[in-house]
């Protein structure tokens, strides 16, 4: 079980200190496979990496009560000047390998598939290489959760599908956080879902409903941007705009209809992220329906 209280993450530079994470307040059960979606730059891999505790909270805490690995698919966390055998084995006795060394590097130099390159330095490897090494190293380690970051994108269709095997094999014997584009992998290893946006988090206890919410914003954000373009044009016809208010307003009732057939015993959280997704969606329409008004 992993306990994630009030949680806050921000990154100051000299321009901006906007919080990449904002109030994070939820616990992740034991075994439970979770997915974690969003747009590019929701912070998905931010809350990995304080998951694992390779950095820490700007404010709140972050409680582990099982052995968490760190992020599969991340290209960093090696010693550049160190070969691939060498940071393999470094890490093996740190992680209490003794004794089982030479299995642990047989298994990740097969896993990896980077050739002549493991003996080579780090620092010669593209970031696809340290991936690899990374994903094969991790899974030579028993850990309760398996963090991955894009980890199943990672080298040809070959090794995608070796990949995908190795999560698959986990699976019942220990769970997995996941940040993940592919949506088909997903749905086929996780339960539940974490949908971040705007910094916040909203828990779901299907991973499908998170990434229906997920999806219906994206169309969302489509919708309020081609408003905004049609709004400011000086060419934007009255059949545009008309054609542009029936896409909307579909939009907004099949929202509607989804927030209508929630379960009642569905958690509060998940009521109100669906509840706002309904309201953003009405305000688009109002906001089309005035442009076809003002075009009339």
């Amino acid at each position: 079980m992993i306990e994630i209280k009030h949680v806050y993450k921000r990154y100051y530079t000299h321009r901006a200190t906007d919080w990449v994470l904002q109030d994070i307040d939820l616990t992740i059960p034991s075994g439970v496979s979770v997915g974690l979606v969003g747009g590019n730059g929701a912070g998905k891999s931010t809350l990995l990496r304080l998951i694992a505790g390779m950095d820490s909270p700007t404010r709140g805490e972050i409680k582990r009560h099982s052995s968490v690995s760190w992020p599969i698919g991340l290209a960093g966390g090696f010693q550049g000047s160190m070969t691939g055998r060498q940071n393999v084995k470094f890490v093996a006795r740190v992680h209490g390998g003794h004794g089982n060394e030479a299995e642990i590097i047989r298994r990740v130099e097969a896993f990896a598939e980077i050739g002549p390159a493991f003996d080579q330095p780090i620092k010669t490897y593209s970031s696809g290489m340290r991936s690899r090494l990374n994903f094969g190293l991790s899974l030579a380690f028993d850990f309760d959760i398996y963090l991955s970051d894009e980890a199943t994108s990672v080298g040809d269709r070959a090794f995608k599908a070796k990949a995908s095997k190795a999560f698959k094999d986990k699976v019942g014997k220990a769970s997995l956080i996941m940040v993940s584009h592919g949506v088909g992998i997903l749905r086929e290893l996780c339960q539940a879902g974490i949908y971040l946006r705007d910094g916040r988090a909203h828990w779901y206890d299907d991973i499908n409903d998170a990434i229906d919410a997920y999806h219906n914003d994206s169309d969302a954000h489509v919708l309020e941007r081609k408003l905004h373009q049609l709004t400011i044009s000086n060419t934007t016809s009255l059949m545009q705009a008309q054609v542009f208010h029936q896409e909307a307003k579909a939009h907004f009732d099949s929202l509607q209809i989804a927030l209508e057939q929630l379960p009642q015993d569905i958690q509060p959280r998940e009521r109100q992220a669906s509840v706002q997704a309904v309201n953003e969606a009405r305000e688009t329409l109002h906001g089309a329906r005035r442009l076809v008004q003002k075009l009339k």
